[in-house]
């Protein structure tokens, strides 16, 4: 028996033993630390799952609210999910060029320039900007200022304003991971630059940039107050998102939330999950994407 102590305690207190005992313990901490991450996500989505449920059928993706009130059963999100697809589909085709384009300037072109540092540093400003200002500004160019009234695209101007520093920051961390023996090597073989920068420079960094713009889409199809004040609220179906006021899954959320009969509560509640597997299927997406543009080892 005394031998046994002997050895376990020489063990525990040599240098190897004690490396052990930090792993371990370490290995535990991260382990917890987990839980305790996923513990509130596993809680939001079994609430949502549970509450969004009771109306999570056929009527509430084929049917609008128009003529239907707060007390009223039935009723749909059909033409907030018609709004959200064209508001953010409009958004992303706005922000993606220009995202990336500046982040090939950025990494490809800027180097020490001092429009460079300005746009790096107005990049990181618009980053922290509050999504109400975002909504604020185009509601003072494009209503106030310009006259024109409340609309879908409108929404998106001010959704692109959020979507544009994600993608540009995502996509210049990803160039910046393209190996420059690359671009040596066709620059070697006298391709010029903006070939390289086409054909092998975005190439490489394809999965990376999709990814963060699949964030970027993610990040804004959720926003509310952009949209509260740029779009507005309706209860019918518009179609076109250049004409009149066109609702959005987040407002549809907010609007019906707000209400107290509960016909409306669960209204909000599929709202909210309807929402969220957007948000998942757009992350299963991005990674189908990555593995079907992943290089095959030979």
């Amino acid at each position: 028996m005394s031998t046994v102590n002997r050895v376990s305690t020489v063990d525990l207190t040599g240098p190897s033993g004690l490396r052990k005992f930090k792993d371990k313990l370490a290995f535990v901490a991260v382990c917890c630390a987990f839980a305790l991450a996923v513990i509130p996500l596993v809680t939001l989505l079994y609430t949502v799952i549970k509450n969004g449920a009771k109306r999570f059928d056929m009527e509430f993706f084929t049917h609008s609210m128009n003529a239907i009130g707060g007390r009223d059963a039935g009723g749909g999100a059909y033409h907030a999910i018609i709004g959200t697809i064209e508001q953010v589909g409009l958004a992303s085709v706005i922000s993606i060029p220009i995202g990336v384009l500046t982040a090939v300037y950025l990494v490809e072109y800027g180097g020490n320039r001092r429009l460079a540092k300005v746009v790096t540093f107005f990049v990181d400003v618009m980053t922290g900007v509050p999504s109400i200002v975002s909504g604020l500004f185009v509601f003072a160019f494009w209503i106030a200022l310009l006259g024109f009234e409340y609309m879908g695209f409108a929404g998106s101007m001010a959704l692109s304003v959020l979507m544009l520093p994600t993608v540009v920051r995502a996509t210049e961390e990803m160039l910046k991971l393209v190996p420059n023996d690359l671009r040596e090597a066709s620059y070697a073989l006298g391709v010029p630059r903006w070939r390289t920068i086409c054909f092998v420079v975005l190439p490489t960094a394809f999965t990376g940039i999709i990814t963060g713009v699949m964030l970027a889409i993610a990040r804004v199809m959720g926003e509310t107050a952009p949209l509260l004040m740029t779009v507005f609220v309706t209860t019918a179906i518009n179609n076109s998102p250049f004409k009149g006021p066109q609702m959005a899954l987040p407002l549809f959320v907010w609007d019906q939330a707000q209400l107290p009969q509960q016909v409306a509560v669960d209204r909000a509640w599929a709202g909210a999950l309807t929402l969220i597997l957007f948000v998942m299927l757009l992350n299963l997406a991005a990674r189908l994407i990555a593995r079907l543009r992943k290089p095959v080892s030979r």
